[in-house]
């Protein structure tokens, strides 16, 4: 369990209804960046609490036991976040990504169908 003190510096809401947090904290010791790094891009939980954590709190943390298991999002959802990247990075004249994601989606499916006997 990684605990560090810090400030939420910036809250954004994105297209999908989820929330972007921007957590600044103290420096680190070599540990706890090696922790953070190790966590960089993986499903973790955080809990947030206005004053420092007590032993009873940490115990209680400690215990939690997930009934959500994070599964890799499906095939399809991955494509469509990788369509999305690649359209924040040249959006090909396409102002809407939905207009997008269907173009470039089209172009796959259109290329497998041509290997259709």
């Amino acid at each position: 369990m990684l605990i560090l003190p810090g400030i939420i510096e910036n809250l954004t809401t994105r297209k999908d209804r989820t929330w972007k947090v921007t957590w600044g904290t103290n420096e680190l010791t070599p540990e706890q960046a090696a922790e953070l790094v190790k966590l960089n891009q993986e499903f973790c939980y955080v809990a947030i609490k206005k004053d420092a954590f007590k032993s009873r709190d940490l115990e209680i943390i400690a215990g939690i036991q997930s009934e959500f298991e994070f599964n890799e999002k499906p095939p399809a959802q991955r494509l469509r976040a990788v369509f999305y990247r690649l359209w924040e990075q040249d959006k090909q004249g396409y102002n809407d990504f939905e207009l997008y994601y269907r173009f470039q989606m089209e172009k796959v499916i259109e290329h497998f169908k041509s290997k259709l006997q």
